[in-house]
């Protein structure tokens, strides 16, 4: 199999200067050890997958949809229609927190790790906690859900955000959405478009797992 090799400086045991840790790279971690540690101290990354183009073009109409309320200060219908009382969130930095090389980040002082993760989307409740949000998009006859077993990488994804943004001294709720869209497969007709169902699925995080001050060194 072959394998590629990231130009990043690798880690060195002792170094001074933080070490940058995706929130790719944390879940990386919780499903191979191994193969974050050849990553991290060698270079040698795991294979990774093909673009999903379509995903990412609903992630991006999905972003456009949501600023248009951003701006207005208004809450999205979804939000009506599930009678969360919030509105997406404004802030300077929102796009500096969705941008994949930037992200939201901290320090975490015990480890001297750079832990950052790029978010989709924030919301704000009448409490001002700040709600992340997680688009996801799939296509299959079944009603999506989060029961599958290898859906726990979502949870720990909007978990890690969680944990980025109290880090940052934001208050933020323990429930979270993950804004589900399905393209229908039960039409008779494609005529150049998808018919999406979309559905808000609510998640209780517990960040108690992050904190890896007593975890193992690399």
């Amino acid at each position: 199999m072959a394998y590629k090799y990231n130009r990043s400086l690798p880690y060195k045991p002792g170094q001074d200067e933080p070490f940058k840790v995706s929130r790719s790279k944390i879940e990386l971690y919780t499903q191979c050890p191994r193969c974050f540690w050849l990553d991290v101290r060698l270079k040698i990354t795991r294979p990774g997958s093909p673009p999903f183009q379509i995903n990412k073009a609903i992630d991006q109409l999905y972003k456009k949809e949501f600023d248009a309320y951003r701006e207005q200060g208004k809450p999205h219908p979804i939000m009506k229609l599930h009678g969360i009382k919030a509105v997406p969130f404004k802030h300077k930095d929102m796009e500096v927190w969705r941008a994949n090389f930037t992200g939201v980040s901290t320090l975490h002082k015990a480890t001297n790790l750079h832990v950052f993760g790029a978010v989709d989307d924030i919301w704000v409740n009448e409490d001002d906690e700040l709600i992340i949000v997680d688009y996801k998009a799939t296509s299959k006859n079944a009603e999506v859900n989060l029961d599958a077993l290898w859906q726990n990488m979502y949870k720990r994804q909007m978990e890690i955000y969680q944990w980025l943004f109290r880090q940052n001294g934001f208050k933020v709720s323990k429930t979270g959405y993950f804004v589900y869209t399905n393209a229908r497969q039960d039409l008779d007709v494609f005529e150049d478009k998808l018919v999406f169902k979309t559905k808000l699925i609510p998640h209780e995080g517990d960040d108690s797992w992050i904190d890896c001050s007593h975890g193992r060194t690399m």
